[in-house]
C-alpha cells in the first residue's frame, strides 16, 4: 500500500464489533479512544445486547454507533424508547439497515420508514448511516437496492458499503453511485485480518441458530479466509487505492468488519500506518 490517501483512510476507521460476552473487554484492551466503534444487532437476540454494550462503551469514552435494524423494531413506541436510551447514553450517530430478521418484529420491513420516523421525531441524531451494496444483495434485486439508496439519501448523512472483496467491483460501484448524484460521504466496508479458525469459533459463540444463519449467508467468505495465515485487506486496499482516494469518490474512511478480532485488527492498522509513514 502507499500514498497519503490510504494513510488518511486508515486514520479514519470504524471498527464493527458483535455484542458478545467479551467484546467490552477486547475493546478496552485494544481499541484507541479515537477509533469509532460500531455495534451490530442480532436478529436472534434482538436489540438489548446492542443497547447495553453501546451504553457501557460510551461510558468508557468511546464514540459508539449502534446498528438499529428496522426489522428488529416492534413499533413506534419501541423506536422512541431506543432513541431515548441512546440519547441518554450520549449517542449522536446511528446506523439504520433494514436487517435480516424474518419475519420482522413489527411494522417496519425496511430502513426508509424508520428514517422518516426519526425525522418526525425531530432528527434526534446528528449522524445517520445507511447501507450501500457494491455487490448484489442475496435477497434484494439490484434495481431495488439502487432505488432504496436514492430514496434514503435525503434522510441520512453517510453511507456504509457492505463487505466486498473484489477491487474492480468496489471501484466501479463508487464511481457509479457518484454518477447518480448520490453525494453522501462513504465509509468503505472491508474485512479486517481474519483467521478462519477464529471466525468459526466466533460464529459458534454467537449461538447455534445464528451461526447457521451466519455460515449460510456468508459461506463464500470462508474460501478467502482459508488461505495460510488467514485473510488480510492489504491487497484489496492497494488495488482500489486510486478509486477510493480520488477526491470525486468522497470516501470518508474505512468501516472494518473485525469479527471481534480486535487485537489483530488494530495491530494490522498500526503496521500499515507505519509502512505509510503514519
Amino acid at each position: 500500500m502507499g500514498g497519503d490517501g490510504l494513510k488518511a483512510l486508515l486514520a479514519s476507521v470504524r471498527y464493527e464489533v458483535l455484542p458478545a460476552k467479551t467484546t467490552e473487554e477486547k475493546v478496552l484492551a485494544h481499541v484507541p479512544r479515537d477509533v469509532v466503534v460500531t455495534v451490530t444487532a442480532s436478529p436472534v437476540k434482538g436489540l438489548e445486547p446492542t443497547l447495553d454494550l453501546v451504553g457501557r462503551l460510551a461510558a468508557h469514552g468511546y464514540r459508539v454507533v449502534p446498528h438499529v435494524p428496522a426489522r428488529l423494531l416492534r413499533d413506534d413506541a419501541h423506536l422512541k424508547d431506543v432513541v431515548d436510551r441512546l440519547r441518554q447514553a450520549g449517542v449522536d450517530d446511528v446506523f439504520v439497515p433494514a436487517g435480516d430478521a424474518d419475519p420482522p418484529a413489527g411494522a417496519y420491513d425496511g430502513a426508509l420508514p424508520v428514517l422518516r420516523r426519526l425525522g418526525e421525531l425531530g432528527g434526534p441524531f446528528a449522524h445517520v448511516g445507511i447501507t450501500g451494496y457494491p455487490e448484489s444483495h442475496p435477497l434484494i434485486h439490484d434495481d431495488l437496492t439502487i432505488q432504496a439508496m436514492w430514496d434514503k439519501r435525503a434522510h441520512a448523512t453517510y453511507i456504509v458499503s457492505n463487505l466486498c472483496f473484489d477491487a474492480r467491483v468496489l471501484g466501479e460501484w463508487v464511481g457509479r453511485i457518484r454518477r447518480r448524484d448520490v453525494t453522501l460521504p462513504l465509509y468503505v466496508g472491508v474485512a479486517g485480518p481474519v483467521q478462519r479458525a477464529k471466525l468459526l469459533a466466533m460464529a459458534t459463540k454467537i449461538g447455534v441458530g445464528e451461526s447457521t444463519r451466519f455460515l449460510t449467508k456468508h459461506a463464500s467468505w470462508f474460501l478467502r479466509f482459508a488461505a495460510p495465515g488467514g485473510y488480510s485487506p492489504d491487497r484489496l486496499l492497494t488495488r482500489t487505492a486510486g478509486a477510493l482516494t480520488a477526491p470525486s469518490a468522497g470516501v470518508a474512511g474505512l468501516h472494518v468488519f473485525t469479527f471481534n478480532q480486535l487485537a489483530e485488527t488494530e495491530r494490522w492498522r498500526r503496521a500499515a500506518l507505519d509502512r505509510l509513514g503514519g
